[in-house]
């Protein structure tokens, strides 16, 4: 994937700030732009795109609703809300409804590439190298995303891959927050930590089926994976 054929979606109804943001971006990548949220939804279903950049207040559906429709369609594309609401409810709301990143206006143009970059530069990777791997009775496919318990299959977004997979790899050990937060999300600081809390939770319902595994919390350390 090369930037000239990278696609990116962007869901931006200020006209100005929109402007802006495409026209620092199309240097690198082709850049889609949306004024509302269901211009947006119909848009993603005609194209393929590499990575999508939403607004969350926006006329028709909110960011919230767009991100939901994006991923019953796909799981693994990088989401990252533009919002200039910084109110820690918004920002873990962005995380459960599959967000990757959530960057607070106002922000400098060189801050929404660099991470659009980081971003870019990691999706189709997992931290953990083996393609299949087993814990208690569930299977995980890495690469594909799948998670497998009996016959059912469950498709995960690329970020609950990536952070099942590390957990995995590292299982019956004690993890740091920190470690964790750097090998998944290559940063920590306390939106990511919060993050990082609300996968833990999700993967918590995934693997509920079997009791002889469990994400154990160590408060002010970090994570374990223990499989009995």
């Amino acid at each position: 994937m090369t930037k000239q054929n990278t696609k990116i979606l962007l869901v931006e109804d200020d006209a100005s700030l929109g402007f802006l943001m495409k026209d620092a971006l199309e240097e690198h990548y082709q850049v889609y732009w949306a004024t509302d949220g269901q211009k947006a939804t119909d848009i993603f279903k005609e194209n393929n795109f590499d990575l999508c950049l939403l607004d969350v207040m926006l006329p028709q559906k909110s960011g919230f609703q767009v991100a939901e429709a994006i991923r019953s369609q796909n799981k693994e594309i990088p989401i990252l809300f533009v919002s200039a609401r910084a109110m820690e409810e918004d920002r873990i709301k962005g995380f459960v409804q599959g967000g990757d990143d959530y960057i607070t206006k106002p922000f400098s143009m060189e801050e929404l590439k660099h991470r659009i970059a980081v971003f870019l530069k990691r999706a189709g990777k997992s931290p953990m190298p083996a393609a299949k791997a087993s814990i208690g009775r569930y299977e995980f496919q890495s690469e594909l995303l799948l998670l497998e318990l009996d016959g059912t299959t469950r498709k995960l977004t690329r970020k609950e891959g990536n952070l099942l997979g590390y957990l995995i790899s590292r299982k019956n050990e004690v993890i740091k927050r920190e470690e964790i937060l750097l090998a998944v999300w290559g940063k920590d600081d306390y939106f990511t930590g919060r993050s990082l809390d609300v996968f833990i939770s999700k993967l918590r319902k995934y693997l509920k089926e079997d009791e002889s595994i469990a994400i154990e919390n160590y408060h002010g350390v970090g994570f374990l994976l223990k499989e009995q």
